[in-house]
């Protein structure tokens, strides 16, 4: 199996590609040219690549797709977990200041459109994958929150990106069942106890 994992470089991210070597699979860690993503690649060895991509750019994300195709032939999983936040309240009193409209849209661009940009270049990669005895060929997961749920005090842009994911979930999968690839939106919050929230889930 070979997975694709935006955000590759840390957190979340780091982990799902460590996870998925381990299991033995090939993974192609997405981040920015400026993450530590070229030491984690080598790191991990031979069964990880990095591949530098802002994944709001099309052209980026098309040459991850194409060197996917090169190193390892096929995709059949893609983990999108790149994402930004800014903690600023909708106005701050003692300032006298709104919200800046330019990081509302940032957070936005980077979490709602850079996760939709992945997923519809990724499917039409793993469109080319032969289907499976249920008749599957990949499967894409996206990372929300439970702030896309229960936002907090400052949360107004990152909470309004994690509910753009969520809402676009179910859509998407309906709209890639029928190429027999899966869509899934997972909602982790910061409480260590509570595994992460599966919001929709849908198959091919």
């Amino acid at each position: 199996m070979v997975g694709l994992v935006t955000g590759g470089a840390s957190g979340l991210g780091r982990a799902t590609a460590e996870r998925l070597v381990q299991q033995g699979a090939s993974a192609v860690i997405v981040d920015l040219p400026t993450s530590d993503g070229p030491s984690v690649a080598e790191a991990l060895g031979e069964q990880c690549v990095f591949a530098p991509a802002d994944v709001t750019s099309e052209a980026d994300v098309k040459g991850v797709l194409a060197l996917v195709r090169e190193k390892f032939g096929r995709l059949d999983l893609a983990v999108n977990c790149a994402g930004i936040a800014v903690a600023v309240k909708t106005y701050n009193v003692k300032k006298d200041m709104p919200h800046s409209l330019e990081d509302f849209q940032r957070v936005l661009n980077v979490n709602v459109a850079g996760t939709f940009n992945v997923i519809r270049l990724s499917a039409g990669e793993m469109g080319r994958n032969d289907p499976d005895s249920d008749g599957h060929r990949g499967v894409i997961v996206n990372t929300a929150s439970v702030a896309a749920f229960e936002g907090q005090v400052g949360q107004a842009a990152y909470s309004a990106s994690k509910g753009g994911i969520v809402g676009m979930t179910l859509p998407i999968a309906r709209d890639l069942a029928p190429m027999g690839i899966r869509v899934v939106t997972i909602a982790p919050g910061t409480n260590p106890s509570v595994a992460p929230v599966m919001v929709w889930g849908a198959q091919g």
